[in-house]
Protein backbone atom coordinates (compact mmCIF):
# COMPACT_ATOMS: atom_id res chain seq x y z
CA UNK A 1 0.00 0.00 0.00
CA UNK A 2 1.24 3.45 -1.02
CA UNK A 3 -0.06 6.72 1.34
CA UNK A 4 1.33 10.02 2.22
CA UNK A 5 2.68 11.46 5.36
CA UNK A 6 0.20 13.98 6.86
CA UNK A 7 1.17 17.37 8.79
CA UNK A 8 -0.05 17.10 12.49
CA UNK A 9 1.35 20.40 13.56
CA UNK A 10 5.20 20.26 13.88
CA UNK A 11 5.31 16.05 13.23
CA UNK A 12 4.08 14.20 10.17
CA UNK A 13 1.77 11.07 10.50
CA UNK A 14 0.45 8.16 8.72
CA UNK A 15 -3.60 7.04 8.18
CA UNK A 16 -3.56 3.50 8.47
CA UNK A 17 -7.03 1.56 7.23
CA UNK A 18 -8.92 -0.46 9.92
CA UNK A 19 -8.50 -3.46 7.85
CA UNK A 20 -4.64 -3.02 8.13
CA UNK A 21 -4.49 -2.38 12.29
CA UNK A 22 -7.12 -5.22 13.01
CA UNK A 23 -4.51 -7.80 10.73
CA UNK A 24 -1.62 -6.68 12.54
CA UNK A 25 -3.25 -7.08 15.85
CA UNK A 26 -2.99 -3.47 16.81
CA UNK A 27 -4.71 -1.54 19.75
CA UNK A 28 -4.73 2.52 20.86
CA UNK A 29 -1.16 2.09 21.74
CA UNK A 30 1.84 0.94 20.21
CA UNK A 31 5.68 0.18 20.27
CA UNK A 32 7.33 2.78 16.75
CA UNK A 33 10.90 2.64 16.17
CA UNK A 34 13.24 3.11 13.17
CA UNK A 35 15.16 0.41 11.89
CA UNK A 36 17.66 -0.04 9.09
CA UNK A 37 15.51 2.93 6.65
CA UNK A 38 12.42 1.34 8.07
CA UNK A 39 9.36 2.64 10.93
CA UNK A 40 8.36 -0.42 12.74
CA UNK A 41 4.63 -0.23 14.28
CA UNK A 42 4.49 -3.10 17.14
CA UNK A 43 1.66 -4.33 19.62
CA UNK A 44 3.04 -2.30 22.76
CA UNK A 45 4.23 -4.87 25.34
CA UNK A 46 2.82 -4.85 28.35
CA UNK A 47 5.03 -4.98 31.72
CA UNK A 48 6.63 -7.77 32.36
CA UNK A 49 5.64 -9.75 29.53
CA UNK A 50 7.64 -12.47 28.48
CA UNK A 51 8.26 -12.90 32.13
CA UNK A 52 6.46 -16.41 32.64
CA UNK A 53 8.29 -17.56 29.67
CA UNK A 54 11.76 -16.59 31.06
CA UNK A 55 10.90 -18.01 34.04
CA UNK A 56 9.93 -21.31 32.03
CA UNK A 57 12.65 -21.49 30.77
CA UNK A 58 14.97 -20.75 33.57
CA UNK A 59 12.86 -23.75 35.27
CA UNK A 60 14.07 -26.33 32.44
CA UNK A 61 17.61 -25.52 32.66
CA UNK A 62 17.82 -25.82 36.58
CA UNK A 63 18.52 -21.91 36.59
CA UNK A 64 16.04 -20.85 38.75
CA UNK A 65 18.12 -20.26 41.90
CA UNK A 66 18.51 -17.28 44.38
CA UNK A 67 21.67 -15.44 43.31
CA UNK A 68 22.58 -14.93 46.80
CA UNK A 69 22.29 -17.28 50.32
CA UNK A 70 19.37 -16.18 52.63
CA UNK A 71 20.19 -13.55 55.22
CA UNK A 72 18.74 -14.63 58.82
CA UNK A 73 17.51 -11.70 60.68
CA UNK A 74 16.47 -11.18 64.98
CA UNK A 75 13.07 -11.57 63.00
CA UNK A 76 13.66 -15.19 62.12
CA UNK A 77 15.44 -16.39 65.12
CA UNK A 78 12.46 -14.56 67.88
CA UNK A 79 9.06 -14.13 66.21
CA UNK A 80 9.10 -16.60 63.31
CA UNK A 81 7.78 -19.87 63.69
CA UNK A 82 7.19 -23.06 61.23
Amino acid sequence: MRTRLIRIGNSRGVRLPKPLIEEAGLSDEVEVRARHGSILILPAAGPRSGWAKAAQQLRERDEDRLLDEPTRSRFDGREWTW
